[in-house]
């Protein structure tokens, strides 16, 4: 048995059976998605009640859509002025990085205004908003999806955590 395998089996056998029955769910799903750090994060989501299947879910998503679709077969040639450079000799990999990087930026921004919720935004207007996880039933389970810019760079489905974005 690994030493990892040791800890998980010494952390969930001082679970109740429901917390140990989730926690082996969390750690299937979590592998299932490919999480490198799939105990830590269940350990973390038993313990401290943090959403981290969802959060890591959301991230992996727009990293796989949003920054990466970028470098899929055609995806540049949707855009003319894209496809424009591409005739005039630009090329494509370049292309593409610059497109992923842009991407990153913009998913970025956006999960950075959403973790600012109440505080004022851009606009000065004084209203807030948050994310939040939901149950398998779509209600919300009053969990917050807090924190994403922190984690955006971690969950590069690649593991070089965003690196060749900027070479």
């Amino acid at each position: 048995m690994s030493d990892v395998e040791a800890m998980w089996q010494s952390w969930s056998s001082g679970l109740t059976p429901e917390k140990r029955a989730a926690a082996e769910w969390l750690r299937t799903r979590f592998e299932a998605v490919g999480a490198a750090d799939a105990l830590e994060l269940v350990r973390s989501e038993i313990d401290e009640n943090q959403p981290h299947l969802a959060r890591f879910v959301l991230l992996r998503s727009l990293w796989l859509g949003a920054i990466d679709g970028w470098a899929d077969p055609g995806a540049l040639e949707q855009v003319a002025a894209a496809r424009r450079l591409l005739d005039a000799g630009a090329d494509r990999d370049d292309l593409a990085l610059l497109a992923r990087a842009v991407a990153y930026e913009a998913v970025f921004a956006t999960v950075d205004e959403l973790d600012c919720g109440a505080d004022v935004n851009v606009s000065g207007v004084h209203v807030g908003w948050t994310g939040m996880e939901t149950g398998e039933d779509g209600r919300p389970t009053g969990r917050p999806l807090s924190g994403l810019h922190e984690d955006l760079l971690t969950r590069d489905p690649s593991g070089r955590d965003g690196a060749d974005l900027w070479k």
